[in-house]
């Protein structure tokens, strides 16, 4: 009985040591040589381009979408920081890789595309991931920065070009899932009351019972607000509380139209959020120390970590840009389906450590 999850936070902690413990034996267990990465970086974008655009066009055929950014967002940023650091590598050996690079060009144009018309939170996950990837690799490989003033104006430009369009298309095919500015008024309207209503009913663990949709019922912790996917929870027929029917009108402010210190910190407590900084502190300092014990394997033509090298390049891009999101501007970067994604990341990066041990 004590494995199985009583509340939410138990079965997101239980789940956490099961993918670490995976992704430890996985590391150790699977050769993961530079070419074997960048083919699975490579596919994990094809594939994931080919989904967003499905998923772009039956929007558009029949008003229907399931939304694959949210959870594969940052798988994208992964396949897509991977696969420029693996080219990188083989650049600075000698490789020819303008063939491989016109794939990788080909596939970040589209995910950035048909993920950005999908949804405006993924657009800033993935430039803020792609941004956070190439300073990561010019770091590594101690070179200046890409970024120029020139080119930031730039990319603000293309910015600013991109939210006209959107609210363009969304006014001539009036689809107003395209609009910005619809997106924006929804923040504007739901954030501020839901941030007050958090402020004054959080408490050191969970919140005020009176504040919950369960009401009496509820046990003011853990109730579901944050959660792993609803299909996960039923699949193994766990007793826990569910927003089964009530998302949009009873969940909505707290899942989506807040940023996740305030959705983590309502559902779990002070000490819930406390908790959920320090593993996400915690998590980016060990995976840039090992990061740099990978480059100075490297420095010492060390070969051997290649692969595990660009692969957690990825992981770290990946997983600072969703926290970067989830935490402070939108809390379903985080939360339900992306929270096993969020999870996935930290244990890819933190089950790093044990192997570098290993095999050193």
């Amino acid at each position: 009985m004590l494995l199985i999850a009583q509340n939410h936070l138990q079965l997101i902690l239980e789940v956490g040591l099961m993918l670490f413990v995976s992704l430890v034996f996985c590391l150790n267990l699977i050769p993961l040589s530079l070419s074997i990465v960048t083919f699975l970086s490579l596919f994990i974008m094809g594939g994931l381009t080919v989904l967003f655009g499905a998923d772009i066009l039956l929007l558009v055929l029949s008003s229907s979408q399931a939304e694959f950014t949210h959870p594969f967002g940052p798988i994208a940023l992964l396949g897509a920081v991977t696969a420029l650091a693996s080219l990188k590598v083989m650049s600075e050996s000698g490789v020819d890789i303008r063939p491989l690079k016109r794939f990788v060009i080909l596939f970040l144009a589209g995910i950035t595309v048909f993920g950005g018309l999908m949804h405006r939170s993924f657009l800033l996950l993935w430039l803020l991931g792609l941004f956070l990837g190439y300073l990561m690799i010019s770091k590594s490989f101690r070179e200046k920065s890409v970024f120029t003033l020139k080119r930031i104006l730039m990319f603000f430009g293309v910015a600013g070009a991109g939210f006209v369009f959107l609210e363009v298309l969304s006014r001539v095919s009036g689809m107003t899932i395209f609009s910005p500015l619809l997106r924006l008024g929804r923040i504007e309207q739901y954030s501020l009351s839901s941030i007050k209503m958090v402020l004054n009913n959080i408490q050191l663990i969970g919140h005020s019972a009176n504040a919950s949709y369960w009401g009496a019922e509820g046990i003011a912790f853990a109730e579901g607000y944050i959660t792993l996917p609803m299909q996960l929870i039923l699949f193994f027929g766990l007793p826990l509380p569910l927003f089964s029917g009530v998302l949009v009108n009873q969940k909505d402010t707290i899942d989506y139209m807040l940023p996740g210190i305030f959705g983590w910190g309502f559902d779990f407590g002070i000490l819930g959020l406390v908790g959920l900084i320090i593993f996400v502190l915690g998590t980016i300092i060990i995976g840039f120390k090992v990061l740099n014990m990978y480059r100075e394997k490297r420095e010492k033509n060390n070969k051997k970590y290649l692969g595990r090298e660009v692969l957690l390049t990825g992981a770290l891009a990946a997983f600072c840009s969703q926290a970067l999101i989830g935490l402070f501007i939108f809390n379903r970067s985080i939360n339900g389906m992306a929270l096993l994604t969020f999870i996935f990341m930290g244990a890819l990066i933190l089950a790093n450590v044990v192997s570098l041990k290993t095999r050193s």
